[in-house]
């Protein structure tokens, strides 16, 4: 296991997801619920700049590493699935959006594990799709974790909208890395 600094940013944003789960369950009385909100909500947006920051810095750097690839993304899906299942709770996702989100991480990161093994990793490569789901995924959970209004505007409301469309591109990018891995899994079925 490589120590190098972007490794440690990656560590962190695990370590952040107990923080960020325990904020959210903080009695009132500890903590006011727009506090709450908020510090999960700058957590999260931390912990996303992060993810953005060590992938920079490994790739500027020339540390990148096996372990490194490896534990980004378990990071990343740590952190989106922490927050969806506590906004599931606290009603303001559907458990329907965070299943199909969470469902096509979980399919698809096995789907990249095993093309991997067969050599044939590139046919599964981020899309456009894919960045486009993550944009909007990554918009929308904070705006749902802040919830209040700001500037006039309905942050909930917003980003409900956006939870819905990271949903529908969640299915489209899918389908669209499922029918790109399909030659494969016909071949090896």
């Amino acid at each position: 296991m490589p120590n190098n600094i972007p490794n440690a940013l990656t560590w962190a944003r695990i370590i952040m997801i107990p923080f960020f789960v325990g904020i959210l369950y903080l009695p009132d009385h500890v903590l006011a619920p727009h506090w709450q909100n908020l510090i999960a909500c700058v957590t999260f947006v931390v912990a996303a700049v992060t993810d953005w920051f060590d992938g920079y810095l490994a790739r500027a750097w020339g540390q990148t590493s096996a372990f490194g690839a490896f534990l980004d993304p378990v990071a990343d899906k740590l952190m989106v699935c922490a927050a969806l299942v506590i906004l599931v709770q606290l009603e303001r996702c559907d458990a329907i959006v965070a299943f199909v989100i969470i469902g096509r991480e979980i399919t698809i990161s096995a789907l990249r594990e095993w093309m991997a093994k067969i050599g044939a990793a590139k046919s599964v490569a981020v899309s456009f799709v894919g960045k486009l789901k993550t944009a909007a995924q990554m918009t929308a959970i904070p705006m749902l974790l802040y919830r209040d209004d700001l500037f006039g505007l309905p942050i909930l409301k917003i980003g409900t909208v956006l939870i819905f469309v990271a949903a529908a591109l969640t299915v489209w990018s899918m389908a669209y890395y499922l029918r790109r891995a399909a030659p494969e899994l016909m071949r090896h079925s």
